[in-house]
């Protein structure tokens, strides 16, 4: 990237990728008030790191990977989040009315990736934001194979959840 200055390629990072940053956080925090909290912390770290962006990555890559790693941080304090299995293991817990619903299936999927543990929901947020698997994996630290692996598993566990919460 040369001599742009780290102000200047802020700038850049928030007109755009903004909008994804916000529903990063939003994927990440359910509470509002802790989803502003994230969101401060994710612009943050994203001005102070590109103090040191050498253009080693793509700019989307280099914002992703950043502000993965500001939520990952928030997330390993926590105690109630699941693994694969036991994703695979949980009931539904929505009544089949609601899980017809678009807003409350949406919902629901957010729930579930928000309780997973990293790297996997890191994977799934990303995969949702339309990144293919390579990237994935440049931001995370996984091999795109492995990227690939975790997103065809993970589906099929999220849509087994789902339809054990639609009636027979």
């Amino acid at each position: 990237m040369g001599t742009v200055p780290q102000d200047e390629l802020y700038m850049r990072a928030t007109a755009e990728f903004g909008p994804a940053l916000a529903r990063l956080a939003r994927a990440y925090e359910a509470d509002a008030s802790q989803r502003l909290d994230l969101l401060q912390d994710i612009h943050f770290a994203l001005w102070r790191s590109f103090s040191s962006f050498a253009g080693q990555c793509s700019l989307r890559t280099w914002v992703y990977r950043v502000a993965h790693n500001v939520g990952i941080s928030r997330r390993r304090k926590r105690s109630d989040l699941i693994n694969l299995e036991e994703l695979a293991e949980m009931s539904a817990e929505d009544s089949p009315e609601e899980t017809v619903h678009a807003s409350r299936a949406l919902s629901r999927l957010q729930d579930l990736i928000r309780r997973l543990r990293p790297p996997d929901d890191q994977v799934m947020l990303l995969y949702l934001e339309d990144t293919d698997a390579a990237s994935i994996g440049d931001i995370t630290g996984l091999s795109a194979r492995a990227v690939a692996t975790r997103i065809h598993r993970i589906k099929q566990l999220l849509s087994l959840h789902f339809r054990q919460g639609e009636s027979p």
